[in-house]
């Protein structure tokens, strides 16, 4: 894998941002940026060798701090949402920014992917590292974070994240990319098919809060065991947490087992692309950019709705406040490591 890295312009505050180009043998390349620790592009080849960037994202470090959505960031403190933004740790509550209606989300108006990350080039990849002080966001404890992005020969692009504490506090690190295996400025992403290996999704309300109880997805449009298109029953209204998400915007539990393991199989039949994914983590969040509202993306391709999709592996949403869900809870002392992949093949 070959590294390279220029300047991606600057932000408002003047910090000038950082793109890492890491290239593999065979040409294909990922883009990863400093700010927010951002995949900025995945130029991967199609079924006839033609490169195609399959991840939403900007041209430019402006249009990361100027549009939401979060393409491609790395969340945290804490991904996805906290009910009534607040929770309780150790007795003690901690009231949080409500940036989604009464709710919590992706760490808070200044999230993790919206901040500058320092940087260190190793052998293999780009380590990105911050310090998230005591109180930022108003979560407790000094945290610090360390996303470390590698891409090989196969086309396998690996996210391996690692935190420390200085006193107990909540991690649920993940990321945000958009994707679409036909390339990111081709429109929708409605006929391609995804493949998830869960058997039920936590039911939320209509807030996107998760109320702690499992709804199999047997007999309703979250059966995604088999390979199936994602906009086949994307807006089947009668069915209440499509109605709720406006499509599909739920956690999917993964099969219960240790180490990294397949979650998901998405392709294409057009470009032929096909990526499989694997987590250590319980949950994904699949999303099918039911809010992308034609903001202009890279080579002023405007994001309409359902233009990417977004697996975010995860801890539950609201997990704090449900004690029957996996712990999101990082004790001082703990290690948190967790790694995601996302591979790249021809079908």
């Amino acid at each position: 894998m070959q590294i390279s890295r220029s300047s991606f312009g600057r932000t408002k505050d003047g910090q000038e941002v950082t793109c890492f180009h890491l290239e593999n043998s065979k040409g294909a390349y990922v883009n990863i940026l400093d700010y927010g620790a951002t995949i900025q592009s995945i130029v991967v080849p199609d079924h006839t060798g033609k490169l195609v960037d399959v991840c939403l994202g900007y041209d430019s470090a402006a249009e990361y701090e100027d549009n939401g959505g979060h393409l491609g960031g790395s969340i945290g403190r804490y991904g996805n949402r906290i009910g009534k933004a607040e929770f309780i740790l150790n007795g003690k509550t901690y009231k949080l920014a409500k940036n989604n209606n009464q709710n919590h989300l992706h760490g808070g108006p200044t999230g993790f992917d919206r901040r500058i990350w320092q940087y260190e080039i190793v052998t293999d990849g780009v380590v990105f590292k911050r310090v998230s002080p005591d109180g930022e966001e108003h979560y407790p404890g000094t945290l610090t974070v360390a996303v470390k992005y590698s891409f090989d020969d196969d086309n396998l692009l690996t996210l391996d994240y690692q935190a420390d504490t200085d006193q107990d506090t909540v991690v649920n690190l993940t990321n945000h990319t958009y994707f679409n295996l036909n390339g990111a400025d081709s429109g929708t992403m409605l006929n391609q098919f995804l493949q998830l290996h869960s058997d039920k999704i936590t039911e939320m309300d209509h807030e996107s809060i998760t109320t702690g109880k499992y709804l199999p997805v047997e007999n309703t449009p979250f059966d995604f065991r088999q390979p199936k298109k994602i906009g086949a029953e994307i807006d089947d209204d009668t069915n209440e947490q499509i109605r709720f998400g406006k499509g599909y915007d739920h956690n999917f539990v993964l099969t219960e087992s240790k180490g990294l393991n397949e979650f998901s199989v998405a392709y294409a039949t057009e470009s032929g692309i096909q990526m499989t994914s694997q987590t250590t983590m319980p949950g994904v969040q699949f999303y099918s950019g039911n809010f992308l509202n034609g903001m202009l993306g890279k080579n002023d391709m405007a994001y309409q709705r359902r233009s990417g999709f977004c697996l975010e592996t995860q801890y539950f949403p609201n997990s704090l406040a449900l004690p029957q869900f996996p712990s999101p809870v990082l004790k001082k002392g703990q290690h948190y490591h967790h790694v995601t992949t996302y591979g790249f093949s021809i079908r």
